[in-house]
C-alpha cells in the first residue's frame, strides 16, 4: 500500500465515530478491524494502531487539559512505570523476537486483551459503584495508604505499558478501571477520563516510536485511517448523549468478544 485508501478511511471514520460517541473503543477496535477485515499483518496493525491512538487522543487530551480534568500527579505516576516498560518491551522485541511476536502468539494475546476489555466495559460500573458509596468509610484508610497507592500505580502503569506496546490495547479501559479502584476518593468520573487520555498520549507515542523503529508502522495506512477518524470523532461527539450509551457499550463489547474468539481461533 503506497497511497490513500478510501476503505481504510471509512474504517477510521467508523472507529472514530464510536470513540466520539462513547469515549472508548479506539485501540480495542482498530487492530481487530485491520487484522480481521483487511487481513493486515498483526504486527503492522498493532504498530499503526499505536500511532492512530496517539494522534487521535492528542485532540481529546487538549480539550481535557483546557477544562482542567486530568490529575497530573497521577499521570506522572503512571508514566513513571509505563514509559520505561514500553521502551524495555521494544528492546525485548528487537533483541529476542526480530521486532515482533510470532503471528499466532500475538493473535492469542490480542484476543485475551479484547476479552478483558469487553469484560471491563460491561462490569466497570458494578466494580466501581460500591467504592463510590464507601467514600466516608475508606477515607482514613486511603489516607494511610498513600505509598501503597504510589507503588500500585507505578507497577500497574508498567504492566499496562508493556501490554499496550505489544497489542496497542489497554491504554483506555485497563487504566480507567485501575484508577477507579486505587483512587476511589480522589478521582471522579471526569478526572478518570481526563487522566486516562493524557497518560495514553506519551505512552502510545513511546510505543509507536518503538514500533516504527522495528518497522511495524505503515504510514499510508495511518494517513488513510486518520482521514476518516477525525470527522468521525466530531460526528460521534456531536451525537453523544443522544443515543443510549448502554446499548452502544453492549454492542461494542459483543464486537470485541466476537473479534477475540476469531483471533484466538485463527
Amino acid at each position: 500500500m503506497d497511497h490513500l485508501n478510501l476503505a481504510y478511511s471509512l474504517a477510521g471514520a467508523f472507529v472514530g465515530f464510536l470513540v466520539g460517541l462513547t469515549g472508548v473503543g479506539g485501540g480495542s477496535l482498530m487492530a481487530p478491524v485491520l487484522i480481521l477485515l483487511f487481513h493486515r499483518e498483526a504486527a503492522v496493525a498493532v504498530g499503526t494502531d499505536l500511532w492512530f491512538a496517539c494522534i487521535t487522543k492528542s485532540f481529546g487530551g487538549f480539550v481535557h487539559h483546557r477544562h482542567g480534568s486530568p490529575d497530573w500527579k497521577i499521570v506522572r505516576r503512571l508514566a513513571l512505570g509505563s514509559l520505561p516498560a514500553a521502551a524495555l518491551t521494544v528492546w525485548w522485541l528487537a533483541t529476542y523476537h526480530h521486532g515482533h511476536l510470532q503471528s499466532k502468539v500475538l493473535l492469542d494475546l490480542l484476543g485475551a486483551m479484547l476479552l478483558l476489555t469487553a469484560g471491563l466495559m460491561l462490569l466497570r460500573h458494578q466494580i466501581v459503584r460500591p467504592l463510590r458509596r464507601a467514600r466516608v468509610v475508606l477515607d482514613p484508610v486511603i489516607h494511610r495508604m498513600r505509598f501503597g497507592q504510589l507503588l500500585v500505580t507505578v507497577v500497574g502503569g508498567a504492566m499496562i505499558g508493556a501490554l499496550v506496546t505489544l497489542t496497542s490495547i489497554g491504554a483506555g479501559a485497563l487504566v480507567a478501571v485501575m484508577l477507579a479502584l486505587v483512587y476511589p476518593l480522589r478521582l471522579d468520573a471526569k478526572k478518570i477520563v481526563g487522566t486516562d487520555i493524557i497518560h495514553a498520549i506519551p505512552l502510545t507515542l513511546v510505543a509507536g516510536l518503538g514500533q516504527a523503529w522495528l518497522g511495524n508502522v505503515d504510514g499510508w495506512l495511518l494517513a488513510s485511517l486518520l482521514l476518516g477518524s477525525i470527522p468521525g470523532i466530531v460526528a460521534g461527539s456531536y451525537l453523544a448523549g443522544r443515543i443510549a450509551d448502554r446499548l452502544v457499550r453492549y454492542a461494542l463489547a459483543a464486537m470485541l468478544v466476537v473479534s477475540a474468539v476469531k483471533m484466538i481461533g485463527a
